[in-house]
């Protein structure tokens, strides 16, 4: 197992470190993750994305969700540990980010959109379902009654948060960016994810597998922390301040 100072050394003297986050990483800039006690996510029954293309009734719960969740993000920023990503991204370390969270924290920390693989999607935006049609959600959230599903102005397709939803396939695109990032680390850096859902969760497994230097950071044990070759366990904040002793 490896110290950590010889993981300051390697993304130091790397430039294809890849970093994967979930959502205990923005846990501290208060949004909850999914398992949170009383979170906005145990308060709704989950819409799974047939039910949302087939039930208006579904559509408006779905709605309703969102809009309660778009409170919270609209208020919430990257907390540090985005920003110390971005400054190894910035220093030429980090060559990519994927993450599984929808908050869009890592661009507006300052990292190119063209580097961060949103595997789920964003909070952030909202689509139409049927054609190319794609705005800002706050002009969504801020303008339109949502007891009434919104339609696409351009062709009466369904809008939905550009989310990826239960039931609802990835893009094969993002897969393949994330997948090609995973192929080319050195370094791969898992960050406040349990590695509970798939095919994510197999991300530090293939990236192990491809050679590179497997690195677990989380609050609580994963399923793969026994084939890292570091984990730590405990607070985020923790392994962040423990760099920022020594000014990695």
């Amino acid at each position: 197992m490896l110290q950590l100072k010889e993981i300051k050394s390697l993304i130091e003297n790397s430039h294809q470190v890849v970093i994967f986050t979930g959502a205990g990483i923005s846990t501290d800039s208060g949004v909850p993750d999914y398992r949170s006690p009383g979170g906005i996510w145990q308060k709704y029954e989950p819409v799974y994305f047939d039910q949302f293309m087939s039930d208006i009734q579904a559509r408006r719960r779905y709605w309703k969700m969102k809009k309660e969740s778009y409170e919270i993000y609209k208020k919430a920023k990257p907390n540090s540990h985005h920003l110390k990503i971005n400054d190894w991204y910035k220093d030429g370390h980090v060559s990519g980010v994927i993450t599984q969270n929808i908050d869009g924290f890592h661009y507006m920390a300052g990292i190119d959109k063209k580097d961060v693989v949103e595997i789920h999607g964003t909070d952030r935006d909202v689509m139409c379902l049927s054609c190319d049609f794609r705005v800002l959600a706050s002009d969504i959230f801020e303008s339109d009654d949502l007891e009434h599903p919104p339609v696409c102005p351009d062709c009466e397709g369904f809008l939905k948060p550009a989310t990826i939803s239960f039931g609802q396939s990835l893009k094969p695109e993002d897969l393949r960016r994330a997948h090609k990032l995973i192929e080319d680390s050195t370094v791969f850096i898992t960050i406040g994810s349990s590695l509970q859902v798939q095919p994510a969760a197999s991300f530090p497994l293939m990236a192990k597998n491809q050679g590179a230097t497997s690195i677990i950071v989380n609050r609580e044990p994963t399923p793969l922390d026994s084939i890292a070759d570091f984990v730590f366990t405990g607070e985020i904040s923790d392994f962040f301040s423990s760099f920022e002793k020594d000014k990695c």
